[in-house]
Protein backbone atom coordinates (compact mmCIF):
# COMPACT_ATOMS: atom_id res chain seq x y z
CA UNK A 1 0.00 0.00 0.00
CA UNK A 2 2.58 2.46 1.12
CA UNK A 3 4.65 1.80 -2.50
CA UNK A 4 0.89 2.38 -4.18
CA UNK A 5 0.82 5.61 -2.86
CA UNK A 6 4.35 6.76 -3.45
CA UNK A 7 3.22 5.63 -7.20
CA UNK A 8 0.18 7.50 -7.13
CA UNK A 9 2.22 10.96 -5.81
CA UNK A 10 4.81 10.81 -8.32
CA UNK A 11 2.08 10.35 -11.07
CA UNK A 12 0.17 12.91 -10.16
CA UNK A 13 3.04 15.38 -9.65
CA UNK A 14 3.91 14.11 -12.92
CA UNK A 15 1.14 14.35 -14.70
CA UNK A 16 0.41 18.53 -13.39
CA UNK A 17 4.41 19.50 -13.97
CA UNK A 18 3.05 18.49 -17.86
CA UNK A 19 0.04 19.96 -18.08
CA UNK A 20 1.36 23.22 -16.41
CA UNK A 21 4.09 22.66 -19.02
CA UNK A 22 2.36 22.41 -22.32
CA UNK A 23 -0.22 25.33 -21.10
CA UNK A 24 2.15 27.68 -20.11
CA UNK A 25 5.65 26.82 -20.93
CA UNK A 26 8.63 25.06 -19.59
CA UNK A 27 10.31 28.02 -18.68
CA UNK A 28 7.71 29.97 -17.33
CA UNK A 29 6.56 26.97 -14.94
CA UNK A 30 7.83 26.56 -11.39
CA UNK A 31 8.19 23.75 -9.40
CA UNK A 32 6.35 25.93 -6.85
CA UNK A 33 3.11 25.91 -9.37
CA UNK A 34 3.63 22.06 -10.11
CA UNK A 35 3.48 21.20 -6.04
CA UNK A 36 0.69 23.64 -5.34
CA UNK A 37 -1.45 21.76 -8.32
CA UNK A 38 -0.84 18.58 -6.25
CA UNK A 39 -1.36 19.99 -2.71
CA UNK A 40 2.00 18.75 -1.09
CA UNK A 41 5.52 19.82 -0.31
CA UNK A 42 8.69 20.77 -3.03
CA UNK A 43 10.63 18.42 -0.73
CA UNK A 44 8.22 15.74 -1.93
CA UNK A 45 8.52 16.94 -5.63
CA UNK A 46 11.85 16.76 -5.23
CA UNK A 47 11.74 13.32 -3.59
CA UNK A 48 10.52 12.05 -7.01
CA UNK A 49 12.26 14.48 -9.28
CA UNK A 50 15.68 16.04 -9.52
CA UNK A 51 14.25 19.16 -10.82
CA UNK A 52 12.07 19.95 -14.02
CA UNK A 53 14.17 18.57 -16.52
CA UNK A 54 13.73 15.41 -15.14
CA UNK A 55 10.12 15.28 -14.73
CA UNK A 56 9.49 16.51 -19.03
CA UNK A 57 11.53 13.91 -19.90
CA UNK A 58 10.40 11.34 -17.48
CA UNK A 59 7.80 9.39 -19.93
CA UNK A 60 10.00 9.77 -22.72
CA UNK A 61 12.98 7.98 -20.79
CA UNK A 62 10.04 5.26 -20.03
CA UNK A 63 9.47 4.74 -23.86
CA UNK A 64 12.87 4.90 -24.63
CA UNK A 65 13.59 1.75 -22.15
CA UNK A 66 10.58 -0.06 -24.00
CA UNK A 67 12.54 0.14 -27.20
CA UNK A 68 16.35 -0.94 -25.47
CA UNK A 69 14.30 -3.87 -23.90
CA UNK A 70 12.41 -4.60 -27.60
CA UNK A 71 16.04 -4.67 -28.74
CA UNK A 72 17.79 -6.70 -26.61
CA UNK A 73 14.69 -9.32 -26.99
CA UNK A 74 15.27 -9.39 -30.88
CA UNK A 75 16.27 -12.81 -32.77
CA UNK A 76 19.44 -13.11 -33.00
CA UNK A 77 20.10 -13.61 -36.64
CA UNK A 78 18.00 -10.30 -37.56
CA UNK A 79 20.25 -8.11 -39.54
CA UNK A 80 21.36 -5.24 -37.22
CA UNK A 81 18.74 -2.71 -39.67
CA UNK A 82 15.98 -4.88 -39.44
CA UNK A 83 16.20 -5.54 -35.71
CA UNK A 84 16.36 -1.82 -35.19
CA UNK A 85 12.91 -1.64 -37.05
CA UNK A 86 11.00 -4.32 -35.72
CA UNK A 87 12.39 -3.12 -32.19
CA UNK A 88 10.62 0.27 -32.53
CA UNK A 89 7.59 -0.90 -34.46
CA UNK A 90 6.87 -3.33 -31.26
CA UNK A 91 7.88 -0.91 -28.71
CA UNK A 92 5.17 1.37 -29.87
CA UNK A 93 2.74 -1.61 -30.33
CA UNK A 94 2.59 -1.43 -26.59
CA UNK A 95 3.51 2.35 -25.40
CA UNK A 96 0.35 3.19 -25.35
CA UNK A 97 -1.12 1.08 -22.53
CA UNK A 98 2.40 1.92 -20.34
CA UNK A 99 2.28 5.35 -20.69
CA UNK A 100 -1.82 5.66 -20.20
CA UNK A 101 -0.87 3.89 -16.80
CA UNK A 102 1.02 7.28 -16.09
CA UNK A 103 -0.19 10.16 -18.22
CA UNK A 104 -2.89 10.40 -21.00
CA UNK A 105 -1.07 9.38 -24.30
CA UNK A 106 -2.72 12.88 -25.44
CA UNK A 107 -0.57 14.70 -22.54
CA UNK A 108 2.60 12.90 -23.62
CA UNK A 109 2.47 13.59 -27.27
CA UNK A 110 1.76 17.57 -26.59
CA UNK A 111 5.01 17.31 -24.42
CA UNK A 112 6.76 15.40 -27.14
CA UNK A 113 5.86 18.56 -29.49
CA UNK A 114 6.44 21.13 -26.52
CA UNK A 115 10.41 19.13 -25.94
CA UNK A 116 10.77 20.20 -30.12
CA UNK A 117 9.45 23.59 -29.62
CA UNK A 118 11.43 24.66 -27.08
CA UNK A 119 15.47 25.16 -27.87
CA UNK A 120 16.84 24.87 -24.31
CA UNK A 121 14.75 21.38 -24.23
CA UNK A 122 15.85 20.18 -27.72
CA UNK A 123 19.75 20.87 -27.12
CA UNK A 124 18.83 18.19 -24.01
CA UNK A 125 17.00 15.91 -25.88
CA UNK A 126 19.85 15.91 -28.49
CA UNK A 127 22.28 15.09 -25.56
CA UNK A 128 20.12 12.57 -24.36
CA UNK A 129 20.22 11.14 -28.19
CA UNK A 130 23.64 11.06 -28.15
CA UNK A 131 23.65 8.95 -25.20
CA UNK A 132 21.28 6.75 -26.36
CA UNK A 133 22.89 6.35 -29.93
CA UNK A 134 25.90 5.21 -27.68
CA UNK A 135 23.97 2.31 -25.82
CA UNK A 136 22.16 1.33 -28.79
CA UNK A 137 25.22 0.97 -30.85
CA UNK A 138 27.23 -0.84 -28.15
CA UNK A 139 24.09 -3.53 -28.28
CA UNK A 140 24.23 -3.81 -31.55
CA UNK A 141 27.89 -4.32 -31.55
CA UNK A 142 27.43 -7.17 -28.85
CA UNK A 143 24.49 -8.44 -31.26
CA UNK A 144 27.11 -9.44 -33.97
CA UNK A 145 29.97 -10.30 -32.29
CA UNK A 146 31.82 -7.18 -32.90
CA UNK A 147 33.96 -4.59 -30.70
CA UNK A 148 32.51 -1.24 -31.23
CA UNK A 149 35.34 0.72 -30.78
CA UNK A 150 37.81 -0.93 -33.95
CA UNK A 151 34.29 -1.60 -36.32
CA UNK A 152 32.80 1.70 -36.78
CA UNK A 153 29.51 -0.19 -38.80
CA UNK A 154 27.48 -0.22 -35.72
CA UNK A 155 27.49 3.41 -34.94
CA UNK A 156 27.32 4.15 -38.05
CA UNK A 157 24.26 2.12 -38.41
CA UNK A 158 22.86 3.60 -35.18
CA UNK A 159 23.52 7.02 -36.55
CA UNK A 160 21.66 6.73 -39.49
CA UNK A 161 18.32 4.98 -37.74
CA UNK A 162 18.21 7.57 -35.29
CA UNK A 163 18.37 10.55 -38.02
CA UNK A 164 15.24 8.94 -39.22
CA UNK A 165 13.40 9.05 -35.91
CA UNK A 166 14.38 12.19 -35.41
CA UNK A 167 12.90 13.29 -39.01
CA UNK A 168 9.83 11.09 -38.16
CA UNK A 169 9.43 13.12 -34.83
CA UNK A 170 9.32 16.51 -36.37
CA UNK A 171 6.95 14.69 -39.18
CA UNK A 172 4.85 13.81 -36.78
CA UNK A 173 4.79 16.48 -34.86
CA UNK A 174 3.83 18.89 -37.67
CA UNK A 175 0.94 16.46 -38.28
CA UNK A 176 -2.96 17.04 -37.01
CA UNK A 177 -3.03 13.54 -36.36
CA UNK A 178 -1.35 12.52 -32.46
CA UNK A 179 -2.23 9.25 -32.33
CA UNK A 180 0.38 6.93 -30.98
CA UNK A 181 -0.85 3.96 -34.02
CA UNK A 182 -0.54 8.26 -36.32
CA UNK A 183 3.30 7.50 -34.84
CA UNK A 184 3.73 4.19 -35.27
CA UNK A 185 2.26 4.46 -39.00
CA UNK A 186 4.79 7.57 -39.47
CA UNK A 187 7.89 5.53 -38.39
CA UNK A 188 6.91 2.60 -40.27
CA UNK A 189 7.19 4.57 -43.39
CA UNK A 190 10.20 6.41 -43.02
CA UNK A 191 12.29 3.39 -42.03
CA UNK A 192 10.89 1.54 -44.76
CA UNK A 193 12.58 4.15 -46.85
CA UNK A 194 16.25 4.45 -44.65
CA UNK A 195 17.54 0.97 -47.10
CA UNK A 196 17.17 2.53 -50.45
CA UNK A 197 17.67 5.67 -49.79
CA UNK A 198 21.45 4.49 -48.78
CA UNK A 199 21.82 1.75 -51.73
CA UNK A 200 19.34 3.12 -54.05
CA UNK A 201 20.13 5.31 -57.42
CA UNK A 202 17.77 8.49 -57.05
CA UNK A 203 18.69 9.45 -60.78
CA UNK A 204 14.95 9.36 -62.97
CA UNK A 205 15.91 7.68 -66.28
Amino acid sequence: MRERKKRRTRDALLRAALELFTSQGYDETTVDEIVDAVDVSQRTFFRYFAGKEEAIFAVQEMVEAQFVEQLRARPAHEPPLRALRAAVLDAWNTIGDSIEQVVPVELHMRTFQLIESTPTLLAVQMRRSIEMEEEVARIIARREGLDVDADPRPRVAVAAFSGVMRMTGRLWGAGEDLSVESMRVVTAAQLDQLVPALAGDWRAG
